[in-house]
C-alpha cells in the first residue's frame, strides 16, 4: 500500500513572547495558518526503514543522519518498516514549520499504513513544539511552549506572499538579542467581519522577535520594506521563531491579487 498526504507551510501571523519557564522554554501566544503551498509525504510498504529525498530543497536535508520523519517514524513503531519520500518543497529551517509539517505528515500516514491506533499529539509533541499544530493543520491559536491549541478566529479569504531572504540567524542569538518585557496574548475576536477588520486587529500584534532579528540581520527589514511597498499589501512581518538556525520567512498579506509564494 502506498500513500501520500500534503504537508502545508505553517505560518504565524504573530508571536508574542508572554513569559518563560522555569526550564528556559519561553512561553507564547501566536495564531498559526496554513497556506496552500507545502510539502509532499510518501510512504509504501518496505522491508526496512527508509527515507528517499527530492523537491527543491531535499538536497539540504541529504547530510541530516537522524531525519525528523524517520524520528517520527521510529516513535511511532521502534520496529515497524516503510519506506518514506520527501519532496521537499519548503526552505528548510525558514520559520514556517517545514519539518514539523513533514514529521506530522508522516506521523499520520505511518498510522495508517501500519494501523496503529490511539491520540498522536504526545508523539507528536515528543517530536517538537511546532508539531501539535501540523498535525491538526487547519488555523489555531497557539500557547505554552506552542503544544497548547484552541480554535482561531474564523479567517476571511486572502491572498499571502513568502518571502525568504536566504539569511541564517541563530536562534540564540535572537533571543539573546530581545530587549523588553514579556507581552500579553492577544485579545482576539471569534470571527472577523471582513479583511479589513482582521488586518486592523493583527497590525495590533507583534512578532515579538523581529525587531532582534533585524538587528542581527538587517537585510529582514530590508525585504520587510520592500513587501509593505507592493500595490495591495496590507501587513507585512516576520513569521515564527526558528529552530536551531533560522532563515526568516516574511510574511505580506496582500489584497488585490493573490499571491502564493516568492523567494529572493
Amino acid at each position: 500500500m502506498t500513500l501520500s498526504r500534503f504537508a502545508p507551510a505553517k505560518v504565524n501571523l504573530f508571536l508574542h513572547v508572554t513569559g518563560k519557564r522555569a526550564d528556559g522554554y519561553h512561553l507564547l501566544d501566536s495564531l498559526a495558518v496554513f497556506p496552500a503551498v507545502g510539502d509532499q509525504v510518501t510512504v509504501a510498504d518496505a522491508a526496512a526503514l527508509t527515507l528517499s529525498l527530492g523537491g527543491r530543497f531535499g538536497a539540504v536535508l541529504q547530510a541530516e543522519a537522524d531525519n525528523l520523519l524517520l524520528r517520527a517514524a521510529r516513535l511511532l513503531a521502534p520496529e515497524g518498516t516503510a519506506t518514506l519520500h520527501l519532496e521537499k518543497n519548503l526552505p528548510v529551517a525558514s520559520g514556517i514549520g517545514g519539518g514539523s509539517a513533514d514529521a506530522a505528515a508522516a506521523l499520520r500516514l505511518l498510522a495508517r499504513l501500519w494501523g496503529v491506533p490511539g491520540d498522536l499529539a504526545p508523539l507528536a509533541l515528543a517530536l517538537g513544539a511546532d508539531v501539535p499544530v501540523c498535525l491538526r493543520c487547519v488555523p489555531a491559536r497557539m500557547g505554552g511552549i506552542g503544544e497548547v491549541l484552541t480554535s482561531a478566529p474564523r479567517l476571511p479569504r486572502l491572498g499571502m506572499v513568502l518571502v525568504n531572504p536566504g539569511v541564517a540567524v541563530s536562534t540564540p542569538a535572537v533571543f539573546h538579542a530581545r530587549q523588553g518585557g514579556f507581552t500579553p496574548p492577544a485579545v482576539l475576536p471569534e470571527a472577523w467581519a471582513d479583511v479589513d477588520a482582521m488586518v486592523a486587529n493583527l497590525a495590533e500584534q507583534t512578532n515579538d522577535l523581529q525587531a532582534a532579528a533585524i538587528g542581527v540581520q538587517p537585510v529582514i527589514g530590508e525585504v520587510l520594506a520592500v513587501l509593505r511597498a507592493l500595490p495591495g499589501a496590507r501587513l507585512a512581518r516576520m513569521s515564527g521563531s526558528g529552530w536551531g538556525a533560522l532563515r526568516a520567512a516574511l510574511t505580506g498579506l496582500m489584497s488585490g491579487a493573490h499571491w502564493d509564494v516568492a523567494k529572493r
